[in-house]
């Protein structure tokens, strides 16, 4: 899998500069994107440069008249003392058909995005948003998910689990544009998320969840005095502060305290965590000189491989200035990352002071040591995690750990970038104690599919056996015994039999399944 480095992707947020620059065909109607337009930013996206916005008569309300709700009124009342920016520079797409679209009257003054029938009749207006990046402030929401197919999933999770995807949403983050996708099935009785992100909102549910997740988003930017909205604009940091204000202003997050604790940022979002009252509070309360940064992540070290496991897959799931994921494959019980925000900036200029917190995970295997002038770095050592049962409210069983890292800059708390590591926990691994320090793999059942355990076929794989090592005085493998179907097989290490003939292994995919099989090979 080719990873995007932060430089890479920086490159291709200049690329998205220069794409605004370029000469196009004659722009379509206001508010409409239309295929002879758009031009392409890399290999990830196209952009729309001409795209001009509808105008909206500022004689319609902001807001609906009926809405009686305190946010509404506090809309209202800041519209009314000239603090509330309005809609000006702001857009909602709605990418399901219509299936999960704002009602206009919702709020008239904001315009909704329309696509050209040739656009449509290619389905580029459904699905995972970020494909097509506006010149403007862009909020939408796609209420559907892959339901067929081998790899069901929600459309975040398609994201995460697919390489350009997750350049892509890192690309739509720093381009102003922020999308609300329903977790649909990947959230349920276990969370089969493999990374948090601050790229997307996903919303506990299916159809229409996100409804309230984008009514609260555009209250807030309603909200945001004109001079604070410009500002995070220009500087390419309104989904990022949509986040932050999103995640401060949630019921239970009343301090500092909370907003650096996983209550403040879990992988899904519940309807029920939503205070828009208060997001409408601290949106118009932002001034320019306060906006906080995107906290940029770089790895320095680290001990997860690009080859891991007996499939030689890499553990490097991606790369990405505001989220690194990792998979867990390889044996070992403890793994070890050194990552920087050394690069972070802050938008105008000021000090900043980094926080470094296990969001999700067990304190007593995740050990956080920051590092240098302003905890600026960071050691992490995390050992081996069993699947255990997480969450606030519904508790559910996941196999992921999550490290926020924050930024403050004398002002505002920015939102969190991640580090995420998944555990493959369809495998059932004992480790036992090696001498005094450390432990080292004993046993490790591979046979998800004979357990009935589900994995994500995208990422993982089962095979039909078990393995039990056994070591030397020395601690090295001495080997391998191998119990399948047909009975056991010795090896003396995972690509040779004991007698030193060479095996090999092959992935194949069934429906649902990916399957890794044993095979010889001849030896060269």
């Amino acid at each position: 899998m080719r990873l995007l480095s932060p430089h890479a992707l920086a490159l291709c947020c200049t690329a998205l500069c220069a794409a605004w620059l370029l000469p196009s065909p004659a722009p379509a109607e206001p508010g409409v994107v239309d295929e002879q337009s758009l031009q392409p930013i890399g290999n990830i996206a196209l952009g729309a440069p001409d795209f001009e916005m509808p105008v909206t008569s500022p004689a319609l309300p902001l807001v609906d008249p009926g809405d009686d709700s305190p946010e509404a009124a506090m809309l209202r009342r800041l519209e009314h003392e000239g603090i509330a920016g309005g809609f000006d520079g702001i857009i909602y797409e709605n990418r399901d058909g219509d299936h999960s679209r704002l009602p206009m009257g919702m709020f008239p003054r904001l315009p909704h995005l329309q696509f050209s029938k040739e656009l449509s009749k290619k389905k580029a207006d459904v699905g995972l948003g970020g494909r097509i990046i506006l010149p403007a402030i862009v909020v939408g929401n796609s209420s559907t998910a892959i339901v067929n197919g081998p790899a069901p999933r929600s459309q975040t999770r398609l994201a995460m689990t697919t390489s350009h995807l997750s350049a892509q949403a890192f690309l739509t983050y720093v381009s102003n544009h922020l999308y609300v996708y329903p977790e649909h099935r990947d959230h349920d009785d276990a969370d089969l998320f493999p990374v948090n992100w601050p790229y997307t909102l996903t919303t506990q549910g299916s159809s229409r969840s996100d409804k309230p997740f984008l009514r609260a988003l555009f209250f807030a930017l309603a909200a945001m005095p004109a001079d604070t909205r410009e500002a995070l604009r220009e500087n390419r940091l309104v989904a990022p502060t949509l986040q932050m204000i999103l995640r401060r202003s949630l019921k239970g997050i009343y301090s500092r305290e909370h907003y650096m604790s996983g209550s403040a940022h879990p992988v899904v979002f519940d309807k029920g965590q939503l205070a828009p009252e208060r997001m409408v509070s601290l949106a118009s309360s932002l001034k320019p000189d306060e906006i906080p940064p995107i906290v940029a992540l770089n790895v320095v070290e680290e001990s997860f491989q690009p080859e891991a496991g007996l499939a030689d897959m890499s553990e490097l799931l991606f790369n990405t200035p505001a989220a690194i994921g990792r998979i867990w494959r390889g044996p070992e019980y403890t793994k070890r990352m050194v990552v920087s925000a050394e690069t972070t900036k802050d938008p105008n200029g000021r000090d900043l002071q980094f926080t470094w917190v296990l969001l999700q995970g067990d304190p007593a295997r995740v050990r956080i040591t920051p590092q240098g002038p302003g905890n600026a770095r960071a050691e992490i050592t995390i050992d081996w995690h069993d699947p255990f049962i997480a969450g606030r409210g519904k508790k559910r069983i996941t196999n992921r750990v999550d490290i926020g890292v924050f930024a403050y800059n004398g002002a505002q708390d920015s939102a969190p970038s991640f580090i995420s590591v998944a555990f493959p926990g369809h495998q059932l691994r004992e480790y036992e104690a090696r001498g005094q320090t450390g432990k080292r793999l004993a046993n490790v059942d591979y046979d998800a599919e004979a357990r009935d355990v589900y994995y994500d076929p995208l990422l993982f794989w089962s095979a039909p056996w078990s393995d039990r090592m056994v070591y030397a005085p020395d601690g090295a493998v001495a080997s391998i015994w191998r119990v399948d179907a047909d009975g056991t097989t010795i090896l003396r290490d995972p690509d040779h039999l004991e007698d030193g003939s060479p095996v090999g292994y092959d992935l194949t995919e069934q429906k649902k399944k990916r399957l890794l099989s044993m095979k010889a090979v001849s030896a060269d």
